[in-house]
């Protein structure tokens, strides 16, 4: 049997579904975390996400959905951590790191679960993923894509500047505690992809990417989402073809391959910068 042929089996199939909506799904939300300099986000929901999983696995229900509902309840906390300024957003990212992942480890141990199994969640296990797992990454991706998409002008409002936002009249709290949501839902669709670690590599690598050719950001957003699918679908191809020489993970390619075309797209990136800035009146120079 080919690579080729193995894309025609169930399992292949139903890998290539949730890297295609994955891929989609994570850079639409990670627009607007690194438009609100919050790239790091992803990783303390993505750490708060371990203990639901680890919930999930100890109680014998749905890891995917016990994860949801914890890594929304976290990201919601420092929402309002970072809005009230009770203490700085890094260091409400990172009592969400620490705490989430010993809590998630913790309960993996008492619940007698191995180390193998959480570790399908922290890097990802995409090619053993269920058809109901398939059912639930596309249900949640659709609902982040229809929500950070159709929501999109008022979320980059509030995103930009959130005091124009509020004197325009747009509830700023409910679209940062929306985006916060998002971004947990995201993580959650992603972690058995590219796994609750990486997780915020696909959500700010190909926004990073699109950056460097883009200006507006309706197309920094539309060319985030093209890499992501590129990236989470060239990833599960390339793992596929060079399994058969090494055991080649497809969540760290997928992650890999996304930082090969930030590092491609950074010269023309830096030239169209040039050129933008001899192209000023002033010979590149600004008034301060």
């Amino acid at each position: 049997m080919t690579a080729w042929d193995l894309f025609s089996l169930p399992f292949m199939q139903r890998a290539l579904l949730a890297a295609v909506f994955t891929g989609l799904a994570a850079p639409a939300v990670g627009t607007y975390l690194v438009q609100r300099r919050l790239a790091l986000m992803g990783d303390g929901i993505g750490h708060v996400a371990v203990t639901g999983v680890a919930l999930g696995l100890v109680t014998h229900t749905s890891p995917t959905w016990t994860a949801v509902v914890v890594a929304i309840l976290g990201s919601v906390v420092i929402e309002l951590i970072r809005e009230r300024g009770h203490a700085g957003g890094d260091v409400a990212l990172a009592l969400l790191f620490y705490g989430g992942l010993a809590g998630g480890v913790l309960l993996s141990g008492i619940g007698g679960k191995s180390a193998t199994t959480l570790q399908e969640y922290l890097f990802g296990s995409i090619t053993t993923i269920s058809a109901g797992d398939v059912i639930v990454t596309m249900v949640l991706a659709a609902v982040v894509l229809v929500v950070g998409v159709g929501l999109a002008p008022q979320l980059f409002a509030v995103a930009q500047d959130q005091e124009f936002a509020q004197v325009a009249g747009l509830p700023v709290r409910v679209y940062n505690l929306l985006v916060a949501v998002l971004a947990a839902v995201s993580v959650t669709v992603a972690m058995r992809t590219v796994g609750l670690l990486l997780v915020s590599a696909l959500m700010v690598i190909p926004v990073a990417t699109s950056q460097q050719v883009t200006r507006t950001f309706r197309t920094t957003l539309a060319a985030s989402m093209v890499l992501g699918f590129v990236a989470s679908l060239g990833g599960l191809v390339i793992s596929t073809f060079a399994s058969y020489h090494a055991t080649v993970a497809p969540g760290p390619t997928i992650v890999l391959l996304a930082l090969a075309c930030f590092i491609l797209a950074w010269p023309t990136g830096a030239w169209l910068r040039r050129r933008r800035a001899a192209a000023l009146p002033t010979g590149g120079a600004t008034d301060v």
